[in-house]
């Protein structure tokens, strides 16, 4: 009597589990789409450049974001099966993807914490070539590009220790932002990144804390049920006709 209701206890709160983590996987693939695709970050990346490193941090963040969220979705389904149909199969395959994706979001959050500083430097990197390249060339293709760059961010040149830069900016800022002409750039995009990494913290940290829990659920269930079926066995008999 214990055992099923520890069973059942351990089914509701996998139930609502599970519905916790599909929702976490449907934010993290939506998060991941509007970080690919938003203006502010393919804007950078789409910019030619021999050591445009953010491209490579752009793509690779959208395939890694999409992989782990339909890891997580699919983790979810199964535990929800498992639950319903009481399947120890089900339930191994739904503690195997709730640890492959646990696998997956220790090295994120470690990176995040350990190379914050990376994806910052990278996107002000190359705000910084395509700026200097139109300093010293008016006239470059890149006056273009940086100006899309100001529209986007809504500001307006940089603070440059190489001369002045009022012509640059009279050029390349929106007449909206020339009366502000010497609002920096760079902590535009510093605290533009900020809000936005913040928030993905804030996702990997909830993400982490249910599938640890997941993990503990489905192993719970698997062994109740395990010994569930055993202890039904046990006192049952085959009379065999002599």
């Amino acid at each position: 009597m214990g055992l099923r209701c520890s069973v059942r206890t351990t089914k509701c709160q996998l139930l609502v589990t599970s519905l916790c983590v599909m929702l976490l996987g449907f934010s993290i693939a939506t998060l991941s789409t509007v970080t690919h695709y938003r203006l502010h970050f393919t804007l950078l990346s789409n910019i030619s450049l021999e050591n445009n490193s953010y491209r490579v941090i752009h793509h690779a963040a959208f395939y890694f974001g999409i992989c782990l969220s339909m890891t997580l979705i699919l983790a979810a389904l199964l535990s929800a099966a498992a639950t319903v149909r009481e399947s120890q199969c089900l339930t191994a395959m739904g503690f195997f993807c709730f640890a492959l994706a646990f696998c997956g979001l220790i090295p994120a959050a470690c990176w995040r914490y350990t190379h914050g500083t990376e994806v910052e430097d990278s996107m002000m990197d190359v705000y910084d070539l395509v700026y200097e390249e139109v300093r010293r060339n008016a006239s470059s293709f890149r006056r273009h590009e940086l100006t899309a760059i100001h529209e986007t961010f809504l500001c307006c040149g940089k603070h440059s220790p190489f001369g002045d830069t009022a012509i640059v900016e009279h050029k390349t800022c929106p007449s909206n932002q020339l009366r502000d002409a010497g609002q920096d750039c760079l902590q535009e995009i510093r605290d533009f990144l900020k809000k936005h990494m913040d928030l993905i913290s804030t996702l990997l940290g909830i993400t982490i804390s249910f599938t640890v829990y997941g993990m503990i659920l489905t192993s719970f269930l698997w062994f109740s049920i395990h010994f569930s079926s055993n202890l039904e066995r046990k006192g049952k008999y085959i009379l065999r006709e002599r």
